[in-house]
Protein backbone atom coordinates (compact mmCIF):
# COMPACT_ATOMS: atom_id res chain seq x y z
CA UNK A 1 0.00 0.00 0.00
CA UNK A 2 1.50 3.66 -1.23
CA UNK A 3 0.86 6.51 1.24
CA UNK A 4 0.19 9.82 -0.43
CA UNK A 5 1.73 12.81 0.88
CA UNK A 6 1.61 16.35 0.57
CA UNK A 7 5.41 18.20 1.03
CA UNK A 8 4.78 19.95 4.37
CA UNK A 9 3.73 16.12 5.75
CA UNK A 10 7.09 14.74 5.51
CA UNK A 11 8.30 16.73 8.40
CA UNK A 12 4.91 16.97 10.31
CA UNK A 13 5.19 12.78 10.58
CA UNK A 14 8.47 13.75 12.20
CA UNK A 15 7.56 14.88 15.19
CA UNK A 16 3.67 13.38 15.35
CA UNK A 17 3.36 12.73 19.23
CA UNK A 18 -0.57 12.04 19.13
CA UNK A 19 -1.67 15.58 19.24
CA UNK A 20 -3.89 16.75 16.51
CA UNK A 21 -7.42 18.62 15.25
CA UNK A 22 -9.85 15.70 16.25
CA UNK A 23 -10.00 12.43 17.63
CA UNK A 24 -10.57 11.01 14.09
CA UNK A 25 -7.55 13.30 12.62
CA UNK A 26 -5.40 11.15 15.24
CA UNK A 27 -6.38 7.80 14.64
CA UNK A 28 -6.04 8.16 10.70
CA UNK A 29 -2.37 10.28 11.96
CA UNK A 30 -1.50 7.66 14.00
CA UNK A 31 -2.11 4.96 11.99
CA UNK A 32 0.16 6.50 9.14
CA UNK A 33 2.70 7.19 11.78
CA UNK A 34 2.76 3.85 12.84
CA UNK A 35 2.93 1.91 9.83
CA UNK A 36 6.10 4.45 8.41
CA UNK A 37 7.70 3.69 11.52
CA UNK A 38 6.99 0.11 11.94
CA UNK A 39 7.97 -0.93 8.23
CA UNK A 40 10.17 2.23 6.86
CA UNK A 41 9.91 0.40 3.13
CA UNK A 42 6.69 1.59 2.85
CA UNK A 43 6.46 3.39 -0.47
CA UNK A 44 4.98 6.67 -0.58
CA UNK A 45 4.10 9.23 -2.92
CA UNK A 46 5.09 12.66 -3.21
CA UNK A 47 1.71 14.53 -4.17
CA UNK A 48 0.45 18.09 -4.82
CA UNK A 49 -2.61 18.94 -2.70
CA UNK A 50 -4.98 17.10 -0.03
CA UNK A 51 -3.39 13.55 0.62
CA UNK A 52 -4.03 10.91 3.18
CA UNK A 53 -3.25 12.98 6.29
CA UNK A 54 -6.01 15.67 5.53
CA UNK A 55 -8.91 13.12 4.45
CA UNK A 56 -9.39 13.26 8.40
CA UNK A 57 -8.96 16.82 8.91
CA UNK A 58 -12.16 17.55 10.67
CA UNK A 59 -15.19 19.09 8.87
CA UNK A 60 -16.44 21.54 11.51
CA UNK A 61 -12.34 23.42 11.88
CA UNK A 62 -11.28 25.97 8.93
CA UNK A 63 -9.66 23.89 6.22
CA UNK A 64 -6.10 24.80 5.55
CA UNK A 65 -5.49 21.78 2.98
CA UNK A 66 -5.90 24.09 -0.03
CA UNK A 67 -4.11 27.43 0.12
CA UNK A 68 -1.77 28.69 1.74
CA UNK A 69 -0.17 25.60 2.61
CA UNK A 70 0.98 25.03 -0.99
CA UNK A 71 3.81 27.30 -0.50
CA UNK A 72 4.55 25.62 2.55
CA UNK A 73 4.82 22.01 0.63
CA UNK A 74 6.81 23.53 -2.17
CA UNK A 75 9.46 24.82 0.48
CA UNK A 76 10.05 21.73 2.15
CA UNK A 77 10.22 19.67 -1.70
CA UNK A 78 12.94 22.27 -2.60
CA UNK A 79 14.53 21.56 1.00
CA UNK A 80 14.66 18.24 0.07
CA UNK A 81 15.03 17.98 -3.43
CA UNK A 82 12.05 16.15 -4.21
CA UNK A 83 9.39 17.05 -6.41
CA UNK A 84 5.69 16.04 -6.60
CA UNK A 85 4.90 12.91 -8.43
CA UNK A 86 8.20 11.12 -7.00
CA UNK A 87 7.85 7.70 -5.02
CA UNK A 88 10.36 6.22 -2.58
CA UNK A 89 10.42 4.35 0.84
CA UNK A 90 9.30 6.18 3.70
CA UNK A 91 13.00 5.46 4.76
CA UNK A 92 14.67 6.87 2.05
CA UNK A 93 12.83 10.37 2.71
CA UNK A 94 14.20 9.61 6.29
CA UNK A 95 17.50 9.11 5.11
CA UNK A 96 17.53 12.47 2.99
CA UNK A 97 16.00 14.42 5.83
CA UNK A 98 19.05 13.16 8.23
CA UNK A 99 21.52 13.95 5.30
CA UNK A 100 20.05 17.40 4.20
CA UNK A 101 18.11 18.95 7.46
CA UNK A 102 19.21 20.23 11.24
CA UNK A 103 16.62 20.58 14.12
CA UNK A 104 16.79 24.72 13.06
CA UNK A 105 15.35 24.27 10.11
CA UNK A 106 11.78 23.30 11.20
CA UNK A 107 11.57 26.89 12.89
CA UNK A 108 12.98 28.66 9.59
CA UNK A 109 10.67 26.22 7.21
CA UNK A 110 7.07 26.42 9.10
CA UNK A 111 7.11 29.90 11.06
CA UNK A 112 3.15 29.56 10.48
CA UNK A 113 2.44 26.19 11.94
CA UNK A 114 0.36 26.19 14.94
CA UNK A 115 2.67 22.75 15.74
CA UNK A 116 5.90 24.25 15.58
CA UNK A 117 5.82 26.05 19.10
CA UNK A 118 5.81 22.27 20.33
CA UNK A 119 9.38 21.35 18.96
CA UNK A 120 8.28 18.00 18.25
CA UNK A 121 8.84 18.09 14.65
CA UNK A 122 12.72 19.92 15.09
CA UNK A 123 12.83 16.86 17.72
CA UNK A 124 12.02 14.29 14.53
CA UNK A 125 14.54 15.54 12.16
CA UNK A 126 17.52 15.48 15.39
CA UNK A 127 16.56 12.33 15.95
CA UNK A 128 17.05 11.34 12.54
CA UNK A 129 20.21 13.34 12.39
CA UNK A 130 21.74 11.08 15.29
CA UNK A 131 20.92 7.49 13.28
CA UNK A 132 17.67 7.20 16.32
CA UNK A 133 14.30 5.86 15.38
CA UNK A 134 11.34 7.68 16.01
CA UNK A 135 9.06 7.21 19.05
CA UNK A 136 6.14 4.94 19.37
CA UNK A 137 2.73 7.01 19.46
CA UNK A 138 2.19 7.60 23.29
CA UNK A 139 5.76 6.36 24.39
Amino acid sequence: MTIRLRGHHLLCLLGYRGMGYSDDFCVNMTAIYEKLRVKPETEVEIIAGPDDVCKAYPPDKAYHCEGTVYGLDADVLAKLGLRAGERGSWQSICDRVAKVMVPEDISHLCTTCPWEKYGVCAEGVGLLAEGKPLPKVGA
